[in-house]
């Protein structure tokens, strides 16, 4: 056969064609392409995966799941999923749960993953993805959008299930304790905690910081924390903060503790409830020179190891610099320099480029605000075992750290639930992480009793 030119067209052989058609395959773009997302690692009982119009997949290990997929667990059932980024996640008996969107590659800046769940809930924990960015993972209900920040936590859609759940348990509901000392209320740059066993994590709108925390904020950050007892802080560019101790009761705020260290850099403090009951429980120290302040509005920076400022901006403030002789009291609008050569007092702010935490306006309500909540309550329940989840509705936002958990109503209202739900607390579906899920789905299916499952 000729071409118009008059050439001879090359005769193809079916492994031609084959080879030519992989190739044409390969160059589509990936949207066309079925995208895998990850596999199932175990399951029980009767489940299923289905992308649109196609035929559905049988649950079982090794089976390979799509980005759309829809993975549906009937009474009794469950599986473990494990998504190529690490996340892995126990999907509950009558559950149904959407791979709507998953985009993973190592190192790759544009990472993300887009679930919608249903019905029923999963415990997961979770993997690269949503460590590499604070917005790039999220799951999405009728009733609110989970915001995972790298975390392991519970989520669980409740309609009169959950209530019957509990009333089932007999064992006695904990409170649901806010164990974070303060949460970040905003942040302008970068800033990241180190815990005291050197592990550390990125923090946005909302993360918690804990006793023994040491914030670290790069060049050109302002990040402002607020206090459970109401104390604000403004903290520095290219600063070092350790969160020494903690301690606060609402009941009682004089036997409260607030113990702050400036390693590094500059700070800006307004003073809460502790201080107000006794201004000896809330001191601000450096140290070097060694010093302590106890003030209401203090401004204090530290940029290298032997000089250090301080101001006076609210109330009166007391510096001891510490066995270097007695306490010395400023008044408001003065301050001092600390310095090898000696003490010089000053009458100008040292910090004016810095946000002054008083002009801040703070909503306590999404950080640390609990109220009571119906057994019956339906919504959206989430209880988060490490790291930061963001509760999102059409009309609210609730910040959960360690520790906590949260609801979202189905009229867009959140809550912290003063005692932590039971059905939640004593679940006995197995962790992602079991490294015996059977046992575990062999429990939960026989429906046994226990007093608690450790989470």
């Amino acid at each position: 056969m000729s071409t118009l030119n008059g050439s001879r067209r090359p005769r193809l052989h079916g492994g031609a064609w084959a080879l030519i058609f992989f190739g044409l395959w390969a160059s589509l773009p990936a949207a066309t392409k079925a995208q895998t997302a990850g596999e199932v690692e175990f399951a029980r009982g009767v489940g299923f995966a289905q992308v649109a119009d196609q035929t559905p997949r049988t649950l079982g290990k090794g089976l390979v799941l799509s980005v759309g997929d829809r993975l549906t667990t009937v009474d009794g059932a469950l599986a473990i999923i494990k998504l190529n980024d690490g996340t892995r996640m126990t999907l509950r008996p009558n559950s149904e749960l959407v791979l709507q969107h998953y985009q993973f590659k190592e190192s790759a800046p544009d990472n993300s993953m887009v679930l919608q769940m249903l019905r029923g809930g999963l415990r997961a924990i979770t993997g690269l993805i949503s460590k590499g960015s604070p917005d790039a993972a999220r799951i999405q209900t009728t009733t609110a959008t989970i915001g995972i920040r790298g975390t392991d936590f519970d989520a669980r859609l409740c309609a009169r299930d959950c209530a019957q759940e509990t009333e089932a348990i007999d064992h006695q509901q904990r409170p649901n304790r806010i164990l974070a000392s303060a949460k970040l209320l905003s942040v302008r740059g970068r800033l990241s905690a180190i815990n005291s066993g050197g592990e550390r994590r990125g923090l946005v709108a909302g993360g918690s910081i804990y006793p023994g925390d040491t914030l670290q904020s790069d060049a050109n950050t302002d990040a402002v924390l607020v206090f459970r007892d109401e104390s604000r802080m403004t903290m520095g560019p290219a600063s070092q903060i350790r969160l020494d101790d903690f301690v606060f009761d609402t009941g009682h705020p004089a036997e409260g503790r607030f113990r702050v260290s400036l390693l590094r850099g500059s700070l800006r403090a307004l003073t809460g409830l502790i201080a107000k009951a006794d201004p000896s429980n809330a001191v601000f120290s450096s140290a070097a020179p060694s010093l302590s302040v106890q003030g209401q509005g203090v401004d204090l920076s530290c940029l290298n190891e032997v000089r250090c400022s301080l101001f006076s901006w609210l109330g009166s403030m007391r510096v001891t610099p510490q066995g270097r002789g007695e306490a010395q009291v400023v008044d408001s609008g003065h301050g001092l320099v600390i310095a090898p050569e000696g003490v010089q007092a000053i009458e100008t702010s040292i910090l004016p480029d810095l946000t002054r935490p008083d002009g801040v306006t703070v909503d306590l309500r999404p950080l640390f605000a609990e109220s009571e909540l119906a057994p019956a309550a339906e919504g959206l329940f989430v209880y988060v075992r490490d790291g930061h989840i963001q509760v999102s509705t059409d009309r609210e936002i609730l910040h959960l750290g360690r520790g906590e958990a949260g609801f979202a109503g189905i009229n867009g209202t959140t809550a912290r639930p003063l005692m932590l739900p039971l059905f939640l607390e004593l679940d006995r579906t197995p962790m992602p992480n079991s490294p015996r899920p059977t046992a575990g789905a062999l429990m939960n299916g026989l429906g046994a009793k226990g007093a608690a499952q450790c989470n």
